[in-house]
């Protein structure tokens, strides 16, 4: 099992279940850590946007705490804490060094009490360890199958939220590959941050009291909740889709469905991914992929080949498809101006229809309408005589022409402050839409977008140059990414914005190759590199100076406010956070002045770490790792694979081991110390191979492909409801053969029914205990068969 991230807590509450299905099976605990550069600047503009909208929030939390309370609501009294800062949760920081000894601590309490953890080889990659959480499980996954005593038949069970980790499990070309996903349920209900009442948010709250739950009010505090429920995807399956959809006849070369998988994991590349923008012409949500796949057919025939092998780009195939895109861009702009003309229309028609359904006023008093049960609140009205209250508005009614009809009355008969208001229907059509100005569906669209986005001229053909050239090496990049590892922890895409598809023109001499020997960014060096200034009480006090001093020599990269670019979408979170680049070279230099005041344990947090294998008393590698301690070894020492399940590495002793005999001391105050531990770790490291080395992006020979789970009927496309049917000839539009009315006028002469006189009028059932098909109506004339064959 292969687990990436903060999901270790399916275990913690199926921990039974896990230990019967899983069993004898290896468990990976992968955190993020030092991530590559490209992926840095996804995590800069991710904690930047988390700290301006913290901000934000607060600052609007407080303005209408003021209002509320100046109209003379009610509002819990405020409480005084520190806002939690989401953006703790980087590598770095106390707060994950702390995930980490929490960690330690569960896989031992999980191995010394939990059955089920009894034969599990747990592998711990923390915050420590350079590389992305689920990248560093397909590296081990990798270095796993390149080792001759790995079983091509290996079950894998990935778990994690991240739409990449389809994309990495089909790029390990194991037949059996399963990633379980938290289900996701929009529309959780959150309490108010004001009041903590349910139903309405901090911009809507009025400062009401909560109403009594409960016939002692003993509901007040719980939260609806449900069990987690989670998905299994299993990419078997999707295989299976993939190689129906790909397959194509009378190709110039062999056809094979690896390569072909491979080649629709590469073209997912271009509508987006974590490293690079997404070519304007392909927006997922207009099925870009679709579009993708059908170039992608009628253009391979000539490119003479696949696109891709084992993470490697042929450049000049590439090419092909991406002209092919760039010859509809045109119409794809145009089609999408006209979708989103023709939602808008039905948007306001809509609304017409519901403003003109509405009635057209109000009534309050006692004619205003209330919520079912909520007749016995405090703000609702209550007559002691009814029929009094009725007659005294009809008299007041007759008496008082001057009262607009719409006016409603109180008990007493006075007219009602709150009564007789003409509602006003939300006029969505006032709201103004974000202005473009590239207009991509008019013509000049290339010069435009070049203009407003890169500050540059569309003629200015060597900076356009400059752009295809820095997004192919982000292609390339992502694809040895996910099929060889890291090819460059420093490189990453200089611009905010993609080139079009029609620009990929003369790509196929482009140089795709990448910087050796590049090294990550240590811990607290990352944390400089994606934190905003906001977020500098994580960091030593005289690294945070450099953030918010005016004259530090970096401070324009950490600015106070920043433009959003909502590049035509209509959300602020979906726009481009026009951020500045941080430069490598400048970071390091200024950070070389206050390295010296790093203590000890910053020190500590600021080094690099690795992989970490515990074992229960109960595992075959036990004694073997308890010998190594008490001979004190110092050299890398192989694991044996026969007593690990195939698993091939180093071991080298860990100075801070969990260890027989020995207190595991707990980190958190609430949890009790593990006196009597039997569980043991010890440092591990991957198979290591010279780094020109090729992982090859097959099947390994001996690998079993699961059994085909589609059926017909899975690849009916009909959106009508109707079942598959087989196709009969080979005419698929050819009409059945039918009876018409005649014909059953006919048949019902001859046999007619009710009779007793037809065929199989008279036939009996087959008794209920008779099995097989030996039973057989008899026809007029026919004698009985012998019976060949015993009950």
């Amino acid at each position: 099992m292969e687990w990436t991230k903060n999901n270790w807590r399916l275990v913690s509450s199926r921990g039974e279940w896990m230990g019967q299905i899983w069993r004898r099976q290896t468990f990976q605990i992968s955190q993020m850590c030092q991530a590559p550069r490209a992926k840095m600047n996804q995590q800069r503009s991710r904690r930047f946007r988390a700290s301006k909208e913290g901000m934000e929030a607060a600052v609007e939390k407080q303005r209408v705490r003021e209002e509320i309370l100046a109209k003379g609501g009610f509002l819990p009294p405020e409480e005084i804490k520190e806002r939690f800062d989401s953006n703790c949760i980087t590598p770095g920081t106390e707060f994950m060094d702390n995930l980490a000894k929490c960690l330690r601590y569960y896989i031992a309490d999980r191995l010394n009490n939990d059955p089920g953890w009894k034969n599990l080889t747990v592998i711990l990659s923390d915050a420590s360890a350079p590389g992305e959480g689920e990248h560093k499980i397909m590296d081990y996954i990798r270095r796993q199958r390149a080792q001759p005593n790995h079983d091509p038949n290996t079950h894998h069970c990935l778990c994690g939220a991240d739409a990449d980790l389809i994309m990495l499990g089909l790029a390990t070309h194991e037949p059996n590959f399963t990633i379980i996903r938290e289900e996701f349920k929009p529309n959780k209900p959150k309490p108010c941050g004001l009041c903590n009442q349910f139903g309405h948010e901090v911009k809507d709250c009025e400062g009401l009291p909560r109403e009594k739950k409960g016939k002692h009010d003993e509901l007040a505090d719980s939260l609806p909740c449900a069990e987690g429920e989670f998905i299994f995807l299993r990419l078997n399956v999707l295989r299976e889709y993939l190689e129906r959809e790909l397959t194509m006849a009378s190709l110039p070369f062999t056809f094979d469905v690896e390569r072909s998988i491979d080649d629709w994991v590469f073209m997912c590349f271009f509508v987006g991914n974590d490293f690079l923008p997404h070519l304007p012409s392909l927006e997922i949500r207009e099925g870009a992929i679709d579009r993708l796949v059908n170039i992608y057919k009628n253009v391979v025939h000539k490119t003479g080949g696949y696109l891709t092998e084992s993470g490697y780009v042929n450049l000049q195939r590439v090419q092909m498809i991406m002209l092919a895109v760039g010859e509809v861009e045109d119409s794809i702009f145009k089609k999408r101006k006209d979708d989103e003309d023709s939602f808008r229309r039905r948007q306001k028609e809509k609304r017409k229809r519901m403003k003109r359904d509405q009635p057209a006023f109000s009534p309050g008093g006692l004619l205003t309408p209330h919520a079912l049960g909520s007749r016995n609140s405090p703000g609702s009205q209550v007559a002691s005589n009814p029929r009094q209250a009725a007659y005294e508005m009809r008299m007041q009614n007759n008496s008082s022409p001057s009262v607009s009809p719409n006016t409603s009355f109180t008990s007493d008969g006075s007219p009602s402050p709150l009564g007789g208001i003409k509602r006003k229907a939300d006029n969505s059509d006032s709201e103004p839409e974000p202005e473009d100005n590239v207009r991509l569906w008019e013509a000049g669209w290339k010069q435009r977008y070049y203009k407003n986005k890169f500050d540059v001229d569309a003629a200015d053909e060597k900076f356009r140059r400059k752009v295809v050239q820095s997004y192919v090496e982000g292609l390339c990049w992502v694809l040895r990414y996910y099929y060889q590892g890291c090819a460059s922890w420093k490189w990453y895409y200089p611009f905010h914005y993609a080139p079009f598809a029609s620009d990929f023109e003369g790509i196929a001499d482009m140089p795709s190759d990448f910087e050796k020997g590049t090294k990550p960014f240590k811990p607290l060096e990352q944390l400089m590199g994606v934190f905003p200034a906001a977020s500098g009480n994580f960091l030593p006090p005289s690294w945070r100076k450099l953030m918010n001093d005016p004259d530090s020599s970096i401070i324009d990269f950490y600015p106070e406010d920043f433009a959003i670019d909502l590049n035509g979408k209509k959300y602020a979170w979906q726009g481009v956070a026009l951020l500045p680049f941080v430069d490598e070279r400048r970071l390091r230099a200024a950070l070389e002045e206050v390295y010296p005041d790093l203590t000890p344990e910053e020190t500590r947090r600021n080094s690099l770490g690795g992989d970490v294998l515990f074992v229960g008393k109960y595992h075959p590698l036990h004694d073997f790792i308890l010998e190594l301690y008490q001979t004190g070894s110092t050299e890398p020492v192989d694991v044996p694979p026969e007593l690990c399940h195939g698993i091939q590495g180093k071991f080298s002793l860990d100075e801070e081991a969990i260890l027989p005999d020995q207190v595991v001391c707990s980190p958190v105050p609430m949890l009790r110390d593990l006196t009597q531990n039997t569980a043991i770790s010890i440092n591990f490291k991957d198979p290591q191979f010279a780094e020109d080395y090729i992982f090859k992006a097959v099947m390994l020979p001996g690998a079993r492909k699961p059994a085909p789970v589609l059926k017909p009927s899975d690849w009916e496309k009909s959106s009508n409801g109707r079942q598959w049917k087989p196709q009969l000839g080979f005419n698929r539009d050819r009409r059945p053969v039918h009876l018409d009315q005649a014909a059953f006028r006919t048949l019902g002469h001859v046999m007619p029914r009710g009779s007793g006189t037809g065929i199989y009028s008279n036939a009996a059932p087959p008794p209920v205990t008779y099995q097989g098909s030996l039973y057989r109506p008899l026809l007029r004339g026919q004698t009985q068969i012998p019976k060949l064959m015993s009950s």
